[in-house]
């Protein structure tokens, strides 16, 4: 599994991981501002953006891919942070791998078990004819009857592209998302990370909750909070240069 890939700036590495049915371009500011202190690798996940399809879908073998990024990028040890799914992918990196993490952080999400709460955006999501439509402003038509909200309907139709034949197509693997969505609600499990982790949480996001802290420190012991007010589920787009200003604290030697 060669992940797709993108390398900006220079110096110590951080690893991004994206959430479910995003891209690494769902970072561009983020990136941007963060590649003047590192060198930043953001990653598409399997079945995501433009990296390889498989119908294997799961925590350890998305770990295992990003593994296998760092050995071919000759990379020992780096920092990575990931969001919502890309946030499960790296606590099972870390989980599995610590030797190969200096710092973890991980935006609103909890090492738990999640109830299935995409129901409507699959069924949106499958409702597109791909064959048929003719713009983006006839598949957000057709996904609004499912997804109430502009801004979830413009996330997931950037995976919307033109192939070769002018005919529309996901960059996602979606049949397979829908298929192994259950391994996607699972917790990542292992031996506890000793090292240094971030929890970063949108305050007005319920993925984080107060009755996970047992959990989380119970895998992460080290792990510290940080709540960013006013923002949901993707504080890093909501409120960029705070979400930039707590991440570059912890990265940084005291």
């Amino acid at each position: 599994m060669k992940l797709h890939h993108q390398i900006y700036g220079s110096g110590s590495p951080l690893i991004i991981l994206h959430g479910l049915f995003g891209t690494l371009e769902n970072w561009g500011s983020q990136i941007k501002t963060l590649a003047e202190s590192y060198q930043v690798i953001a990653v598409d996940l399997r079945n995501h953006g433009r990296s390889p399809h498989t119908d294997v879908m799961d925590y350890n073998a998305m770990a295992n891919d990003v593994i296998e990024l760092l050995d071919d990028l000759s990379l020992t040890d780096v920092n990575i942070m990931g969001h919502s799914m890309g946030g499960k992918v790296a606590m099972q990196i870390a989980l599995n791998h610590p030797e190969r993490l200096r710092k973890l952080i991980i935006v609103d999400i909890s090492p738990v078990v999640y109830q299935a709460h995409h129901d409507d955006v699959f069924k949106g999501l499958f409702s597109i004819d791909l064959n048929h439509i003719k713009s983006r402003t006839e598949a957000d038509h057709t996904l609004a009857e499912q997804v109430s909200d502009p801004s979830v309907r413009a996330f997931l139709l950037k995976n919307l592209y033109r192939d070769e034949h002018k005919i529309f197509n996901w960059r996602m693997n979606l049949p397979t998302l829908a298929q192994t969505y259950a391994n996607l609600s699972q917790a990542p499990h292992g031996v506890p990370f000793t090292g240094e982790t971030l929890f970063i949480k949108g305050a007005n996001s319920d993925y984080i909750l107060p009755d996970h802290r047992e959990l989380i420190l119970g895998l992460f012991p080290l792990a510290t909070y940080k709540l960013i007010e006013g923002a949901g589920h993707w504080p890093h787009a909501e409120k960029p240069s705070i979400f930039t200003k707590l991440v570059l604290n912890f990265l940084q030697p005291q």
